[in-house]
């Protein structure tokens, strides 16, 4: 049986073209106008959706950390108070909302913390994603199953053990779930792309990848070893402030990854041996002894 679900307008799952999500997250830096460039971006490189983060600062920021300083281009603030300046509210969501329906791109959130879901509801989101620092957060994942949308649930700082936990939480009904390493940038001996074969072998649902690696060439490989999702952080520039700059991939690279992935899932085939009428001159000219 095929492993598939639906996201907005297109199935996601195997035998079903690779879904490829911009992960714009909070590569905007709080300013709406980059925002809608990464969305405009997005759209020119071919990817099906992009995808930003909805948190709760309050709730979200632990206490210990909420008063520590740190320098922003906003200044030398706390954490709690730049937190708040890198998130969006009702009306920027509007305009990102707006744009990506004149567009025809799709767009959704990770969510937090409880709040964030009651206030994305407004938009009717296509999905929601469960990131991976929320992976373990029991009553924040009943809440999301409770929406009856999608999820995509990423799985980075997480045990086997605790991923089992999450999935007896949320069962795998209209499930994609997400092999990923939370490291920015992810160094490539700690990818583990093979996991990607583990998940598919233990639960009967999608499996994608989310990627923070440098570069373009593992999440090829992802899509070569059954990812039929995949997800990297697009930015307009790497050399911009912000934790998950370097980790991104500019406009440039987004569409030749899309192309990457493209060619690579044509690549696979069916794994069926057989001689194609291409071949068929070659053989004709250069094989000499049929003997069977």
């Amino acid at each position: 049986m095929t492993k598939a679900i639906q996201i907005h307008n297109k199935m996601v799952g195997d035998d079903y073209p690779v879904y490829i999500i911009g992960e714009i997250g909070i590569n905007h830096n709080g300013d709406l106008e980059i925002a809608k460039k990464l969305i405009k971006e997005a759209y020119l490189a071919g990817l099906d959706a992009v995808k930003f983060q909805k948190r709760t600062p309050e709730i979200c920021v632990p206490k210990e950390q909420q008063s520590q300083m740190r320098d922003t281009p906003w200044g030398y603030i706390s954490y709690l108070d730049y937190r708040y300046k890198v998130e969006f509210g009702e009306q920027e969501y509007r305009e990102i909302d707006k744009l990506c329906k004149e567009l025809g791109i799709t767009w959704f959130v990770s969510v937090w913390d409880e709040p964030s879901v009651d206030f994305m509801e407004q938009f009717s989101p296509a999905c929601y994603k469960v990131p991976s620092a929320s992976m373990t957060d029991l009553p924040l994942l009943k809440k999301i199953r409770a929406s009856d949308r999608p999820i995509i649930l990423s799985t980075g700082m997480s045990t086997m053990d605790q991923i089992r936990t999450a999935i007896k939480e949320i069962g795998i009904e209209n499930l994609v779930i997400t092999h990923t390493t939370s490291a920015y940038p992810c160094p490539p001996h700690e990818l583990n792309l093979r996991m990607i074969e583990t998940l598919q072998d233990e639960f009967d649902c999608p499996i994608g990848y989310s990627g923070h690696e440098v570069g373009l060439v593992p999440s090829a490989v992802a899509v070569a070893l059954g990812a039929c999702l995949v997800e990297r952080h697009i930015t307009l520039d790497r050399a911009m402030w912000g934790s998950d700059q370097a980790a991104s991939v500019e406009p440039q690279g987004m569409e030749k990854l899309v192309k990457y992935i493209r060619v690579t899932e044509q690549s696979l085939g069916d794994g069926v041996k057989k001689v194609y009428d291409s071949e068929k001159s070659s053989l004709q000219k250069l094989r000499r002894v049929t003997s069977f």
